[in-house]
């Protein structure tokens, strides 16, 4: 079972708006190639919740954990495109998913330890919620692991959140520029690689993922460092969500016991094919089993 815990909220385009964050495309990602996923979240007794729980439902995707709240609204992020392929992100405060109720422990929603939690910095932007996640977190057994996608949001992040949530990481999800972020943060002089280096020693993490967009992806562990370009499949028709199609595939690779260098090339290849459609998650179930077949070696029917 992977537990996820985080926001689903509505992403709002000059031309359009879709339903998104982060948490919610790597859970449902995971749930369209199969696996158990348990997502937690919260959204308000609203036209947008409605179609949330409309969404979930036509894709058979359980909310018995998406709590729906009477007093705030929905999650909205205004994303404003830059002319080059990039995106600045305005997240409106004081929203249902600021508010998740979380139990003492995981294994009050999932029965026994979940093999994966994944959470994020959003989430926790305000005191309560950090409070109520770190608590949460520090429930864990000692058998399930925590994947945290960093997601690094301006005015949504503070160094008390990254270095609490640092410390529960086993797997840490983070791109180049974030990677600056941090280490200006922790008042580091040392250089990318090294700061790595001290931070997967200093938090006692596993695993680092990190990308670097056009200029590719690398998996660092405490043994090895392996990079993979990203792969050339045609012309880019939206690039938001690319890093939570990669996150799943990570997660699943890390559970799966895959090679750095396979977790690197089908994580790789599936966030290229997630920026080839318009939107973060496909509609159609044919888009992950001929990704399913790519790893399994089967035929869907």
């Amino acid at each position: 079972m992977i537990l996820v815990i985080g926001e689903i909220l509505v992403d709002i385009f000059p031309e359009y708006r879709r339903i998104g964050g982060a948490p919610f495309n790597f859970s449902y990602h995971l749930h369209r190639f199969g696996w158990p996923v348990k997502l937690v979240s919260r959204i308000g007794e609203d036209e947008t919740g409605r179609e949330i729980l409309d969404l979930l439902r036509r894709h058979n995707f359980g909310a018995d954990h998406v709590q729906v709240d009477a007093w705030h609204p929905t999650g909205r992020v205004l994303v404003h495109p830059d002319g080059s392929g990039n995106h600045e992100f305005e997240i409106l405060p004081d929203v249902a998913y600021d508010h998740i109720d979380l139990p003492d422990c995981p294994e009050a929603i999932t029965g026994n330890p979940p093999a994966l939690i994944y959470f994020g910095t959003l989430v926790q932007r305000t005191s309560a919620a950090f409070g109520r996640l770190q608590n949460f977190l520090a429930s864990r057994s000692p058998e399930t692991r925590c994947l945290y996608d960093i997601n690094l949001r301006p005015g949504c992040y503070n160094t008390e959140i990254v270095h609490n949530s640092l410390r529960q990481t086993d797997i840490l999800k983070i791109n180049a520029a974030e990677v600056t972020m941090v280490r200006d943060m922790l008042n580091s002089p040392l250089p990318e690689d090294r700061f790595i280096d001290w931070l997967m020693r200093e938090y006692k993490i596993e695993m680092v993922s990190l990308t670097r967009g056009n200029g590719g992806s690398e998996l660092i562990t405490p043994y090895s460092r392996n990079k993979a370009a990203v792969p050339e499949t045609g012309p880019v028709a939206d690039s938001v969500g690319a890093g939570d199609a990669y996150a799943a595939v990570l997660a699943w690779g890390y559970l799966n016991d895959w090679t750095p260098e396979r977790i690197l090339t089908e994580a790789s290849a599936f966030s290229a094919r997630i920026c080839q459609i318009q939107g973060a998650i496909p509609d159609d179930q044919a888009f992950y089993d001929s990704f399913i077949d790519r790893i399994t070696g089967e035929k869907h029917a």
